[in-house]
């Protein structure tokens, strides 16, 4: 979308939550707040080329809500969830914010999952006064503006992309010993370009030689020229930040090119379509920085893996672990806040102190970024095995 289209999208939504705002839409007491439930809008991407993320996440929300309805709601009401299908798509993500503020009246909004989408919806939330929490949106501006104030109402489960970069950089260097590295990223993707650069500071800081920088677009299909120029650069470890559509085709092609040193990325490579796509063996020597692991010698992790494998029937990934967490950090600040105003629960969300989640402990910092652990996965024949857990 051009970016004026974008902009009028903007100013239109800010208008419309604004107008609905002066209604009293988000008064403690309306008929959706009030009475025997909380509605908790759910903008996810559950269509469209990112829809592993999305349905995952879904999958925990349902888990988690379903835990707390059981167990007598929040502070007595039932939890309702309001989905809405963003379909992977920035201005369908914020059409679905305007729905959910203005015509259901949410307390809060989950979601959506990437980075982009959850940009889209930031001056919704901030407008209308909804907490948004991202579980999955890693880029720094999701809660950051460009001019460096903090978006109000708007929070992530997540670590930052950042942090990622640094953690990917200290692995390569110090647990691999490698010395020098090339980096393959998307150039049109701000989630890939904010890791790449993150990893290359950080690892030449370490000592490390950045011997070749390369780039893809989205869609890509064929990879062959550009991991041939890397392959002629004699790398010691390629890092790979991108999302698993065009990941698990890298992997595959770099393989068959004859590329076998160790390839890395970050949580963009979590979804089982990267097996499909790039085949168990070809993912040996690869590894991925993640959320959690139900392989996390951590009790809750574990108990949380069981109950989650009793209701699907199989194990949870990262982006299930995510969307679980993200219902009971919501839940914990709105029984903090002891009500569902939305300015209250932004308080209480921004007090949020070592919580203990299924990820890690989890706190929040001035910049409404979380203050969590990373886990290290290693792919061993198509599946991913717990490596390590690396603490902020």
């Amino acid at each position: 979308m051009k970016k004026s289209k974008f902009a009028s999208l903007f100013l239109a939504s800010s208008l419309l939550v604004g107008i609905l705002a002066g209604c009293g839409a988000g008064e403690e007491g309306s008929s959706s707040k009030g009475g025997d439930e909380i509605k908790i809008g759910v903008n996810l991407e559950l269509s469209g080329p990112v829809a592993s993320y999305g349905s995952s996440q879904n999958d925990g929300f349902n888990l988690a809500v379903e835990e707390i309805n059981a167990a007598g709601g929040i502070d007595g009401k039932q939890v309702k969830l309001v989905t809405v299908d963003n379909k992977s798509d920035a201005a369908e993500s914020t059409n679905a914010a305007i729905k959910l503020t203005s015509q259901d009246n949410v307390a809060a909004i989950i979601g959506p999952a990437t980075s982009g989408n959850s940009v889209a919806q930031v001056q919704i939330a901030n407008d209308s006064k909804t907490p948004m929490i991202t579980p999955s949106g890693t880029s720094p501006n999701v809660t950051v503006a460009d001019n460096g104030s903090v978006n109000e109402f708007a929070f992530r489960t997540s670590f930052i992309d950042p942090f990622q970069g640094t953690v990917a950089a200290n692995f390569a260097a110090n647990e691999l010993k490698v010395k020098t590295a090339a980096v393959y990223a998307d150039n049109a993707s701000d989630y890939a370009k904010g890791l790449a650069a993150s990893f290359i500071k950080d690892f030449e800081a370490a000592g490390g030689t950045i011997v070749q920088q390369e780039s893809y677009v989205a869609k890509d299909t064929d990879f062959r020229s550009t991991l041939t120029r890397i392959k002629g650069a004699n790398p010691e470890f390629i890092f790979i930040p991108g999302y698993y559509e065009e990941v698990g085709l890298i992997v595959k092609q770099a393989r068959e090119l004859g590329i076998t040193v160790p390839l890395m990325g970050a949580d963009g490579w979590d979804s089982p379509t990267i097996v499909d796509l790039a085949g168990a063996e070809a993912l040996n020597n690869t590894f991925i920085i993640n959320h959690y692991s139900a392989e996390d010698p951590d009790g809750k992790a574990k108990e949380f893996a069981d109950k989650f494998n009793e209701k699907f029937g199989k194990a949870p990934n990262s982006f299930n672990a995510l969307g679980y967490d993200t219902v009971y950090l919501l839940k914990d600040a709105i029984e903090r806040a002891g009500s569902t105003d939305g300015t209250k629960i932004k308080e209480a969300l921004e007090a949020t102190d070592d919580l203990d989640l299924v990820t890690g402990l989890y706190s929040v910092d001035e910049q409404h970024h979380p203050v969590k652990s990373a886990t290290i996965l290693e792919f061993v024949d198509g599946k991913q095995v717990f490596n390590t857990k690396v603490n902020p």
